[in-house]
């Protein structure tokens, strides 16, 4: 799990079966500072996060179990939580 800035969304009318009705979004992964680190990438809103929002992702494995159900589906990267604020 990891922390990101939701920088933006996505609009693809055209896409995987598994991926239809989900938000996506661009996100900026970050450090404890807040600081952008790595690249941005696009990952399945599973919560209803928004543009600006620092939030908490899974990749891989644990991001295609958010949306259980799903016979295959190709997510990699899911926002699962939103942070409320950052206590060091």
């Amino acid at each position: 799990m990891y922390m990101a800035k939701v920088v933006g969304s996505v609009v693809s009318t055209v896409k995987d079966p598994s991926l239809i009705g989900r938000k996506l979004m661009i996100v900026q992964p970050i450090n404890s500072d807040g600081q952008a680190v790595r690249h941005q990438e696009v990952a399945a809103d599973a919560i209803g996060a928004g543009v600006g929002e620092y939030v908490l992702l899974v990749r891989g494995a644990g991001a295609r179990q958010v949306h259980q159900g799903e016979a295959r589906d190709v997510n990699d990267c899911a926002i699962i939580g939103i942070i409320d604020r950052f206590d060091r």
